[in-house]
């Protein structure tokens, strides 16, 4: 009998590098969009709400904005998937591709084009007339749908293309999807500062959804479906009605309600975190810099966290990670109370170098949250369904989305800036009592969810 030790056998058995990591061609070219994708849109995520802010949408409109252009990207896949999966993922991809960068060009025409010149700190009072409103309203939507035909596409890719390799293989899509959003901040960072222009940075995302264009035109091929079942072709009434069929159980839409909790803070980290740090920190704060804290956590910790509480139930995975989140915004109350406060100078200003923390704890509570959700909403569905209420995951994210746009706009306008006093240079000078009200209700918002998710969980148990 052979010993199982001999290395000769080990040789034999072992897959080499180039076999381990062989994946057909459609594979690493979704990949290589999905990179240029997500450095399109990450070049201006951390801004958008400075910049439409100084084009003179005042105190609540840009964060609401933001919110709407965060819904369209998780609400409309479960659309735009259906449409793909009709004409195919080549031609959706390169139509989403155009819509991109025509909404990236809208986004700086009221600059580039339309005369319009950016304040260096906004104003209460909406100024802005129809020259900015129009191509800005254009823009998010362009964007939106651009955004949702590009994750089912990729993600459907990388599932008729893994090989029998399904976990490597969406690893490597995941790291993309970070590498990506770090590559798209540093290029924005060096060609903004470089300029001296905040409104380059749509110039980047222009140039990289380009760049995706180029990949899908040249390089991409629909996956091979050959000897595969043939996937049954849904319209769009049936893709609503699915909607209606999964909403209408009382249990998986309890759940999105819960869990957009999370995701309600998640958004915080483009609303209200950017505005706090221009308005009350630092007249030019590198947001771009300091959000990329997100990625490189979720780069350098993903494979510690998975294999340290892997095993951890999905629903105690989520609940940690919504607590995570809720208490990462409770670390910014500190400088409020130090001396010098929140400009006090460190290796940062101390308000930026404490919003680098919390968007680095939010990304560990993602860690926890986000790669459980798929997993545990897979359990909540009817032997049979799983797949039609997976189609549906990303709801939580977009009902977080469009309710925290307008509600951090109020939170950080009417909670943390009441009574502040407006300094020479322009900076707000939080009163610390009003400004620690806003990040204890944030922090309030997370813990309470959390719990609410508890308690969700305690009941669906006794359902059983």
């Amino acid at each position: 009998m052979q010993d199982y030790c001999d290395p000769e056998v080990t040789m034999s058995t072992e897959p080499s590098f180039r076999e381990k990591y062989a994946f057909p061609a459609s594979y690493w070219n979704a990949n290589l969009t999905e990179l240029f994708e997500r450095a399109a849109y990450y070049s201006m995520a951390s801004f958008i709400v400075i910049y439409l802010a100084r084009l003179g949408l005042g105190d609540y409109w840009p964060s609401t904005l933001n919110g709407v252009l965060w819904f369209l990207v998780y609400f409309l896949p479960i659309l735009s998937g259906t449409i793909a999966d009709q004409i195919g993922f080549r031609r959706s991809l390169l139509i989403a591709c155009v819509l991109l960068v025509c909404g990236y060009f809208l986004m700086g025409y009221p600059v580039w084009f339309g005369g319009q010149t950016l304040a260096l700190q906004a104003g209460k009072e909406v100024t802005a007339g129809a020259g900015v409103m129009v191509p800005v309203a254009a823009a998010i939507v362009l964007i939106g749908i651009g955004g949702s035909f590009v994750k089912p596409c990729i993600a459907g890719t990388v599932q008729r293309t893994h090989l029998g390799k399904a976990t490597l293989a969406f690893a490597i899509f995941y790291m993309v999807i970070n590498l990506g959003s770090v590559f798209g901040r540093l290029t924005a960072f060096f060609v903004r500062t470089k300029l001296g222009r905040l409104e380059t940075i749509f110039i980047v995302s222009m140039v990289a959804a380009v760049l995706a264009f180029l990949v899908v035109l040249l390089r991409y091929r629909d996956p091979d479906t050959t000897g595969e079942p043939a996937k049954p072709k849904r319209s769009i009434p049936e893709v609503l009605l699915g909607m209606v069929k999964v909403l209408g159980s009382g249990r998986f839409a309890m759940f999105l309600v819960v869990s957009s909790g999370f995701y309600f803070i998640y958004n915080q980290v483009y609303n209200v975190l950017p505005l706090y740090v221009k308005k009350t920190v630092e007249l030019s704060p590198a947001m771009d810099l300091y959000t990329m804290a997100n990625p490189i956590t979720i780069v350098l910790f993903q494979l510690l966290i998975t294999k340290t509480f892997g095993k951890l139930p999905p629903i105690k995975s989520i609940i940690v990670g919504t607590v995570i989140i809720g208490l990462s915004m409770l670390i910014n109350v500190a400088p409020l109370f130090m001396a010098g406060g929140v400009t006090a100078k460190a290796l940062l200003p101390m308000g930026s170098l404490f919003i680098v923390l919390t968007v680095a704890l939010i990304a560990f509570g993602e860690l926890f949250a986000s790669s459980r959700l798929y997993e545990y909403i897979g359990s909540l569905a009817p032997k049979g369904q799983e797949g039609l209420f997976l189609g549906y995951a990303n709801l939580p994210m977009a009902i977080g989305s469009l309710i925290g746009g307008p509600a951090g706009a109020w939170l950080f306008n009417d909670v943390m800036c009441k009574g502040a006093v407006k300094q020479a240079d322009g900076l707000l000078k939080l009163d610390p009592q009003a400004a620690a009200t806003g990040w204890v209700i944030l922090t309030c918002f997370g813990l309470g969810s959390a719990l609410s998710l508890w308690i969700y969980n305690r009941w669906l148990q006794k359902q059983v």
